[in-house]
């Protein structure tokens, strides 16, 4: 079995770095895209209960203004019974405490009749309120659905490009010797897509730790594949690649 050229296999494998880079960018990119919309959801949903909170205040504040209504009739119709009692009265002690008794149902009414204009400032603050954030939620809603349409085609976008991406890497693949392959792989995965580096400078790419001169040396024999001895990627100088 001839034995592969290591210079022809690592430029094809920067090729495959190359698609690999991309590849896994994309993926990444996919997978914070759910991320991003969830976060656009939950923005949108705190919206619309932030205008339901002011609906169920304002309810709350009209049934409230509903129970001291009640509570000022109840008062009204005292009045009208003691009124109404004030002829069967015998003694000036019992006219007088009578008169007493409807000064307080008034003075109550008038206490009842504070709270019930205060209520109506309030329904009618929290109406205006709410008509503005009715508003406002009809423009955030516009934006709402404008960015869920740019990340869910965005999805679609990158999953098109994987698939293109993928298919180039599929041709390449077959063409690199399945050793030198098997090895690419394995440190791809376990190097968050990044398994060649080039050296610069005495500089690893990749872990930008100092590469030893005699690591260097051993690069330009193209023999074998030479790895980092920090980062463990598979090392090789640009000058040396054909594209």
């Amino acid at each position: 079995m001839t034995k592969p050229s290591i210079k022809d296999e690592i430029s094809k494998l920067v090729q495959l770095q190359n698609i690999d880079v991309k590849i896994f960018a994309l993926s990444k990119e996919k997978i914070e895209c759910p991320k991003i919309l969830d976060a656009i959801v939950s923005e949108f949903e705190s919206k619309k209960m932030m205008l339901k909170s002011l609906e169920d205040s304002k309810q709350k504040s009209i049934l409230k203004q509903k129970d001291k209504e009640g509570e000022l009739a109840g008062k009204e119709e005292a009045v009208k019974k003691a009124q109404g009692q004030m002829s069967l009265l015998k003694t000036n002690k019992e006219y007088q405490a009578k008169l007493t008794e409807i000064e307080g149902f008034k003075a109550d009414m008038s206490l009842i009749e504070e709270d019930i204009l205060k209520l109506m400032d309030v329904i009618d603050a929290a109406k205006k309120e709410i008509e503005s954030e009715k508003n406002n939620l009809v423009n955030e809603e516009k934006k709402f659905n404008e960015k869920k349409n740019i990340y869910n085609n965005r999805i679609k976008e990158i999953d098109g490009q994987i698939v293109d991406l993928t298919g180039k890497r599929k041709i390449l693949t077959d063409s690199v010797d399945k050793m030198i392959l098997k090895q690419y792989e394995h440190i791809l995965h376990g190097k968050d897509g990044l398994a060649l580096v080039k050296v610069k400078d005495n500089s690893c790419f990749g872990c930008h730790m100092t590469v030893p001169h005699q690591v260097v040396n051993e690069i330009k024999m193209y023999d074998r594949l030479i790895t980092c001895g920090i980062c463990a990627r598979i090392l090789y100088l640009e000058e040396d690649v054909n594209l």
